[in-house]
């Protein structure tokens, strides 16, 4: 059906402005769709008649306003776009734009609300505004603070690029000056590495004793820092369970303040619970609130779970019988975690592969493949049948396609498979060792490669499962006896299965939004166990699905394969 030319877009047009009106259509069309268009794929989008597509086209192209790639036959936003972006950036008004989110966001928190930046080897507060509980603890416009020990600092220093960060903790480190100075370095860059991948820092009385605070980055359209949004407040009234909340809502600010959509794989808003058949419902076996429940993994020996808080560092083990479950916090990033066959375990941290002292959280560096790429972290990862370590890496804050698929032998010894991937994620053998399944979830695709298991080699990548955007994307996968590959499915409230050939066997329902990934476990390895994620969830949704970040689990009807152990 044709859009009325008077509206378009949800905006009325005056009269005599219809072919600019379409054109401008064309245009936001372009700006939001995740690919770009073929011209039949624009002429539905639209409903505009050919001929009048052709022509807007035609006029968007002379003006250098989008270009044509001949090579797959799509239009994109072209570099005149650009150009004019520069020019907007250079007379931004950050305080105008910051304004109606600060007012907001004061209104809705009842805390102080604070604007800053980075001047002169400090934060300097530019703006604030006071909530209407907002006593006890002020910050003043031109006041500075420390980087290292404020969220606002943290936010900011932790999305500088690599060379820039640096340079500022040496200046620091070298200022002379011991409130400037980090007392804990590694401890620093961990933390900063652990921002870059929640979105937003914290600061838990770090600088003010009983104040806490949360921030984000402000980005401009080269994604570097400009500013942080931060909230502040009284510990006695503020959990870090509400920090995270709240940082949420500053990561959505943060965007609309500067305009700035972002490139992050893994959305901010989950979508309402969809309408699909189930063959079966998940239960709760273990109602814990994880940021970030990861890495599931059934251990034989005594018949425990062993899972992963990957935003809240830290290593779980759950039984199952007794319904306990234990933690040990690690002093950095922790994404996968596979037994070791000489006894404990090796575990994926953004510094590589590990040795973990379970008893104690002590990490021991082995190797890492991806030392010299300091924006990177590695994500998913997990053993095949002869003792190698499979591993994904990404981009810190998911926001292009760094990523790659890398083996590690028991010695060490490392090779890079693939690259090219956005959200390296879940991974899996089929029961004959002849396939390998591994996941990009920014793609929303599964892809399977011919697998040799002696030599240890991938060949010939295609796409075996297509996830659709609005259906979720696809997260930790396993893979049970039967060949069949179980991906739980991000943003899609559900674990789905899927045969070898990639058609949809059965749908499998969890109460929340975000199961994150699965694993088989129990005597038999009959039953599959759940993790999930609360990260980034508005109040709303928490409230509408509570267990958020809890364990689940169901019988499956179906057997398991074993985890593999590394060496």
């Amino acid at each position: 059906m044709p859009i009325d030319a008077k509206q378009l877009g949800g905006h009325e047009m005056p009269m005599g402005t219809s072919a600019l009106g379409k054109g401008l259509y064309v245009l936001d069309l372009l700006g939001e769709v995740e690919r770009p268009q073929r011209f039949t794929q624009l002429l539905k989008l639209t409903g505009f008649p050919k001929g009048t597509l052709h022509r807007i086209l035609e006029a968007l192209m002379e003006f250098r306003l989008i270009r044509f790639n001949e090579a797959d036959q799509t239009y994109r936003l072209g570099p005149r776009l650009f150009e004019l972006a520069h020019k907007v950036w250079d007379e931004f008004d950050l305080r105008g734009a910051a304004a109606p989110e600060l007012d907001r966001l004061a209104d809705l928190t009842h805390e102080t609300v604070s604007l800053c930046e980075i001047e002169s080897g400090a934060i300097l507060y530019i703006d604030r505004r006071l909530g209407a509980d907002a006593f006890g603890f002020r910050i003043e416009v031109g006041r500075r603070a420390p980087l290292h020990c404020t969220s606002g600092g943290k936010a900011l220093l932790a999305f500088l690029a690599p060379h820039r960060q640096h340079e500022l903790i040496a200046e620091l480190r070298n200022s002379g000056d011991p409130t400037k100075v980090p007392p804990d370095e590694p401890g620093l860059l961990a933390d900063l590495g652990l921002t870059r991948a929640r979105g937003y820092a914290l600061s838990i009385e770090e600088h003010v004793a009983g104040v806490v605070s949360v921030a984000a980055p402000v980005l401009d359209h080269r994604h570097e820092p400009i500013a942080a949004i931060g909230v502040s407040g009284p510990r006695e009234r503020i959990s870090v369970e509400r920090l995270h909340t709240i940082g949420r809502d500053l990561m959505e600010a943060a965007r609309r303040i500067s305009g700035n959509v972002g490139a992050t794989a893994m959305s901010i808003n989950a979508p309402d619970r969809p309408r699909i058949a189930v063959a079966a419902n998940a239960e709760c076996v273990l109602p814990v609130a994880a940021h970030l429940g990861e890495g599931p993994m059934w251990s034989d020996t005594d018949s425990r779970l062993v899972w992963l808080d990957i935003l809240a560092p830290a290593v779980h083990v759950f039984d199952p019988a007794s319904g306990q479950d234990t933690t040990t916090k690690v002093s950095r990033m922790v994404t996968a975690i596979a037994p070791r066959a000489a006894g404990g375990y090796a575990v994926m941290t953004q510094n590589g592969l590990e040795l973990l002292d379970i008893a104690t959280g002590e990490l021991t560096p082995v190797v890492d493949p991806e030392a010299d790429i300091e924006t990177n972290r590695f994500n998913d990862a997990k053993c095949d049948r002869r003792g190698r370590f499979w591993a994904g890496s990404m981009a810190l804050d998911a926001s292009r396609p760094a990523g790659s698929l890398y083996s590690i032998e028991a010695d060490g010894k490392w090779r890079r498979h693939d690259t090219g991937f956005t959200v390296s994620n879940g991974m899996g053998w089929s029961p004959d060792d002849r396939l390998m399944y591994f996941a990009d979830s920014a793609e929303g695709c599964v892809f399977a490669y011919d697998f040799d298991i002696e030599a240890g080699t991938l060949s010939n990548r295609r796409s075996v499962i297509q996830i659709p955007p609005v259906e979720g994307k696809p997260d930790g996968l396993t893979v049970d006896a039967e060949g069949y590959i179980w991906v739980a499915v991000w943003d899609g409230w559900a674990v789905r299965r899927y045969a070898p050939d990639g058609r949809l066997d059965r749908v499998v329902g969890v109460p929340v939004p975000r199961p994150s990934s699965c694993c088989f476990g129990g005597d038999k390895l009959e039953t599959l166990y759940i993790t999930s994620g609360r990260i980034r969830l508005a109040e709303r949704m928490l409230v509408e699905a509570p267990l958020s970040g809890g364990i689940f689990a169901i019988a499956a009807g179906v057997r398991g394969q074993p985890s593999g152990v590394f060496g």
